[in-house]
C-alpha cells in the first residue's frame, strides 16, 4: 500500500508553478503601487497647475479713522488797529505817550504847532466880520427900500435889486462862517487824538518834527491797538473748507510759550476759496484780556473735527500704491470673502505722499497693495497679509 502522506521528503525542491504564481504576485503588486504613484502625482501635478494660476495678491487694511486734526500756520491780529496820522500841518510841540503804553478813548496823544493854520483862522475871522457888516448894512438898505416902495416913493425895480444885494450878502456871509468852521476844524486837529482804547504799538515821531497833514502813503505818527482781543487769519484747505462751521472750537500755540495752549473759535469764514492757492480764509477770535498773546506773533492752529458736520464723510488710510486708475475714475481692488476681486471706486480727501486719506472704504476692507494693472472684478486671487503694513 502506498504510504498516506503527500508531503515530499526531506530536501525536495518547490515545484516550478509555484515559483511563476508567487512572481506574478508581487509583480502585480509593483505594478499597482506604480500605477497608483503617477496617478497621484498626476493629480498633484494639477493641483499645483491650478493653485500657480491663481496669483497670489499682497492685501492690507486701512488705517482706521484717518486724523482728524489739521494743524495750519496762522498770524495774530489786532481786534482794532488804526494808523494815527496828522489831520494839520506844523510842527510836533509835543508827545505824551510811547509805545506799549495803554490809552484811553478820546486821550491827547501829542500836539502840533500850526502857525500857518492860525494866521489863516484869524484872516477866516477877520473876512467873516467883514462880511456880516455887509450883509447888516444890506439887510437895513433893503427894509429902507421896502418901505420906500410901500410909499410908491422908488420903483420896484430898485427895491428888487436892494433885496438881492441882501440875499448875496447873507450867501457871502455864510461862505465866510463855513471858511471859519473848517479852520477851526483844522485846528482842532493841533490835538492828536486816541480813536478808541488800547494800546500805542507804534510810534514814528518826535518833538520838533515837520509834520504833513497825513495820508495813505505818509508814515503814521502813532499805531493804537484794540489787543483785548485778537483776531487769528488762517487758509484751510478747500478739502475741510466745508468743515468750517461758525463757533468751532480750535487750540493754537505761539513760540514765546513754550507748551502752553491757548484756545480760539471760529468767528467768520470767507465762504469762497481762492483759486491761485485752493484755500479758503476764516477768521478766529481769541480772548486777550490778560494780554499774554501779541498782534502780529506767528501761531500753529489745530483744528479738531471729531466727524463733526453733515459733510464729514468717514476717511481712512490707504497706501498710494494700492491705487487704480480706470476711466470711471480713481478706484482700488478689494478682496471679498470668497477670494474673488471687486473694483471699489473711492475719493481721495489728503495726499500724505506715500498714504492718502480717502472716503468710500472701512477699516475691515481688504484693499490689494501694488494691483496688477490688468486686474477685473471678479477674478479669483490668493490674499496673502502684507506684514510690513502699519
Amino acid at each position: 500500500m502506498p504510504d498516506p502522506d503527500p508531503s515530499p521528503p526531506a530536501g525536495r525542491k518547490p515545484r516550478p508553478g509555484r515559483i511563476v504564481m508567487a512572481g506574478a504576485v508581487v509583480f502585480g503588486i509593483i505594478l499597482v503601487a506604480g500605477t497608483l504613484a503617477r496617478i497621484h502625482s498626476r493629480h498633484q501635478l494639477h493641483a499645483e497647475n491650478v493653485a500657480a494660476a491663481v496669483p497670489t495678491v499682497t492685501v492690507v487694511h486701512p488705517g482706521g479713522n484717518a486724523i482728524d486734526t489739521l494743524v495750519l500756520p496762522g498770524v495774530l491780529q489786532a481786534w482794532y488797529s488804526a494808523p494815527v496820522y496828522a489831520r494839520t500841518s506844523g510842527y510836533l510841540r509835543r508827545w505824551y505817550v510811547d509805545i506799549g503804553q495803554k490809552v484811553q478813548e478820546g486821550q491827547v496823544l501829542a500836539e502840533i504847532d500850526t502857525p500857518d493854520v492860525d494866521l489863516q483862522l484869524a484872516a477866516a475871522r477877520a473876512a467873516l466880520g467883514t462880511r456880516t457888516a455887509q450883509r447888516d448894512l444890506a439887510g437895513i438898505t433893503s427894509r429902507r427900500w421896502n418901505r420906500l416902495n410901500a410909499q410908491n416913493a422908488v420903483s420896484q425895480q430898485e427895491t428888487d435889486e436892494r433885496r438881492g444885494n441882501f440875499a448875496a450878502s447873507e450867501a457871502t456871509r455864510h461862505e465866510a462862517a463855513a471858511e471859519v468852521e473848517r479852520l477851526e476844524t483844522l485846528s482842532g486837529f493841533k490835538r492828536i487824538v486816541a480813536p478808541f482804547s488800547g494800546v500805542v504799538t507804534s510810534r514814528a515821531t518826535d518833538i520838533g518834527a515837520l509834520i504833513i497833514a497825513g495820508t495813505s502813503t505818509t508814515q503814521p505818527l502813532f499805531t493804537v491797538s484794540d489787543v483785548t482781543r485778537l483776531r487769528l487769519y488762517v487758509r484751510v484747505p478747500q478739502a475741510y473748507a466745508a468743515r468750517m462751521r461758525d463757533g468751532l472750537r480750535v487750540h493754537f500755540t505761539v513760540p514765546d510759550y513754550q507748551g502752553r495752549t491757548f484756545e480760539a473759535r471760529l468767528f467768520r469764514s470767507a465762504d469762497a476759496v481762492d483759486s491761485p492757492s485752493g484755500s479758503m480764509l476764516v477768521q478766529l477770535v481769541h480772548d486777550n484780556a490778560d494780554g499774554l498773546l501779541k498782534p502780529g506773533a506767528y501761531a500753529q492752529i489745530a483744528f479738531t473735527f471729531d466727524g463733526q458736520g453733515a459733510a464729514a464723510s468717514p476717511t481712512v488710510r490707504i497706501p498710494a500704491s494700492s491705487l487704480l486708475f480706470r476711466k470711471d475714475g480713481t478706484t482700488v481692488a478689494l478682496v471679498d470673502g470668497n477670494g474673488h476681486v471687486r473694483i471699489k471706486p473711492i475719493s481721495i480727501v489728503t495726499d500724505f505722499g506715500t498714504e492718502l486719506e480717502v472716503t468710500g472704504l472701512t477699516p475691515q476692507s481688504v484693499v490689494i497693495d501694488t494691483p496688477m494693472d490688468d486686474i477685473r472684478d471678479g477674478d479669483e486671487v490668493n490674499p496673502q497679509e502684507n506684514k510690513h503694513a502699519s
